[in-house]
């Protein structure tokens, strides 16, 4: 185990929480800026469609491929034929901040404020359907205090995570090696062997006290590849303390 340089993030569930996803509340919020809604559908009528239309695009995402959510908003919309007062950007933070509030996990802002007096660089990589732009806002709004030197949503790159595409990505922004940097993730695939199968030394960040609605998608499994198991982040700053003194004692 070596002392990194910098650290990636995973987005949800490692940095922040979204609990309860509720799409429903995220298309009563965007119904109310309908300008026209030909058939009169309900909120309830375009949720079940959403949710339908989803899953089938879900087989792609399955495969290792991200659709976008401005993408899927135009087709939902135009296939119900509903057209919106606002941008597709707009109704994307509407949506997303309805459905989904998002809350810190506990202790990210201590965290990531040692590292920071610590001198380690941070940064972003999430498998989101939402746009770069409205991951950036969140992450921000939410931790203001961040360091982040850039924030790789999935949507923007086409691409999802164990892919080492996205991970070589954020290597060539850094201008580091594998070597220099860990990534900290709560998803055993796409995580913790995505990273190790970039070169780069995994955290599997297993919090148990906030509600996740992914929790079930690491059972039954197990990393296969040398990896820190924390599930508070105290775990990670008090490791990376150990090495910093080992490395100032050698």
């Amino acid at each position: 185990m070596y002392y990194p340089r910098m650290i990636l993030f995973d987005y949800g569930h490692t940095l922040l929480a979204e609990p309860r996803f509720d799409p429903l509340k995220g298309n009563q919020a965007l119904l109310q800026y309908a300008l026209v809604n030909k058939h009169g559908l309900t909120a309830e009528a375009v949720t079940n469609f959403s949710q339908k239309l989803f899953a089938e695009m879900g087989a792609v995402r399955k495969l290792g491929w991200e659709i976008h959510e401005h993408i899927f908003q135009r087709l939902l919309f135009d296939s119900l034929e509903i057209d919106l007062s606002i941008s597709l950007q707009e109704a994307e933070k509407v949506f997303w901040d309805a459905a989904a509030p998002g809350a810190r996990m506990p202790g990210t802002e201590e965290m990531l404020a040692q590292l920071d007096d610590w001198g380690i660089r941070s940064g972003v990589i999430s498998n989101i359907s939402f746009s770069g732009k409205a991951l950036a806002q969140r992450i921000h709004h939410l931790l203001p205090g961040n360091s982040f030197e850039f924030i790789l949503a999935s949507s923007e790159y086409g691409v999802r995570k164990p892919s080492p595409l996205l991970f070589e990505v954020a290597l060539k922004k850094a201008g580091l090696t594998p070597n220099e940097v860990w990534y900290c993730g709560d998803s055993v695939q796409a995580d913790v062997e995505g990273a190790a199968n970039t070169g780069i030394f995994p955290v599997w960040y297993e919090d148990e006290t906030m509600e996740n609605p992914w929790r079930g998608q690491n059972a039954g499994l197990a990393p296969s590849c040398d990896h820190l198991h924390i599930h508070r982040w105290t775990e990670l700053t008090d490791t990376l303390e150990r090495l910093k003194n080992q490395k100032g004692a050698g």
